[in-house]
């Protein structure tokens, strides 16, 4: 079961699955466990994966729309242990923690498997999935996979939609431009009648993007990572939110609200951003101020990651259940 929370915010741990991830060594699965674990029992609420196998920093800083800092820019290509596959076994091996996709992207699987995919996941981990979908942010990689890159937002509407139909409904009709599904059926179903929560992320502000938050997600998600990662940021990615949601007809008070953020060590030097970071007090008080802005979930990245600044991270948690 999932934990009930006392804090004013849930707070999770971006695992660092890829090359160079902890602290500049490539991590096995055995030291993935190990953090996932660690995590879990220090106190995180949720654990985060990436849908990436092969990708190229600088592509990030454009999704975003800001500039590639030169040492980004003159990063190789770098690879990951394949997302989805990781979720399933830390389901697996671990009993409290919520698990979540940050996020699929739904051009690399057929969008009716992937809501199969998401239903056996939510079986596995007796309902502590969140499923966050998206369209895809890495071009290097879709093409050095063989993924078309065309119309990526429009694929991600229909994909979107025979997933949220299939989760819902089990069972599903539907012609399409890019998909087709004809009389597919969710079954067994998993421990949630309508699946999985739904995560949206919008790395920008595009107003298609918007309008399908607003239409389908349980839960927005703003990626300020490789931006501001302090309360200052909020206001205006929620007024675009808000307005979203009423010009399509939704009550914003219905939508969850999470940011993905870096929190780093003191002295520790983040390119091109500007983490959180302080004393476990002046962190405590940062995130409850992300809290007051209406976030009720971080999925932070910890730099660096390692068993140490884990076990350190939970002096903040611990700060956090007392008001």
């Amino acid at each position: 079961m999932v934990r009930a929370s006392v804090r004013p915010l849930k707070v999770g741990l971006h695992m660092p699955h890829w090359e160079g991830g902890i602290d500049g060594v490539t991590p096995r699965w055995a030291d993935l466990l190990g953090l996932a674990q660690q995590a879990e029992e220090v106190g995180f609420d949720s654990l985060w994966l990436a849908d990436h196998t092969w990708s190229i920093l600088s592509e990030f800083y454009e999704g975003i729309s800001q500039p590639v800092p030169p040492e980004v820019a003159a990063m190789p290509p770098f690879g990951m242990w394949e997302g989805w596959t990781l979720l399933t076994a830390l389901a697996v091996a671990t009993s409290r923690i919520q698990l979540g996709i940050l996020v699929a992207c739904t051009g690399f699987r057929n969008p009716a498997l992937l809501a199969k995919m998401a239903d056996t996941l939510d079986e596995i981990s007796g309902g502590r999935l969140i499923l966050g979908l998206g369209a895809g942010d890495s071009m290097f990689e879709h093409r050095a996979m063989g993924y078309p890159t065309d119309h990526l937002v429009s694929r991600f509407e229909e994909a979107l939609t025979i997933i949220r139909r299939l989760l819902c409904d089990g069972r599903l009709d539907f012609a399409g431009t890019y998909y087709h599904v004809d009389g597919f059926e969710l079954r067994p179903r998993g421990p949630r009648s309508s699946g999985p929560p739904i995560l949206i992320g919008t790395l920008a502000n595009r107003p298609r993007m918007l309008r399908l938050v607003a239409q389908h997600a349980d839960i927005w998600n703003g990626w300020v990572a490789y931006d501001r990662s302090y309360a200052d940021i909020v206001p205006p990615m929620r007024e675009r939110v808000d307005a979203a949601c009423e010009l399509h007809g939704r009550d914003p008070a219905t939508l969850e609200r999470s940011l993905t953020i870096q929190v780093a060590q003191p002295g520790q030097q983040v390119p091109a951003s500007d983490p959180m970071t302080g004393s476990p007090e002046e962190l405590a008080e940062s995130l409850r101020a992300l809290a007051a802005e209406g976030i009720g979930h971080v999925q932070i990245f910890l730099m660096p990651m390692t068993p140490a600044t884990i076990d350190d991270f939970g002096a903040v948690l611990e700060l956090l259940e007392h008001e």
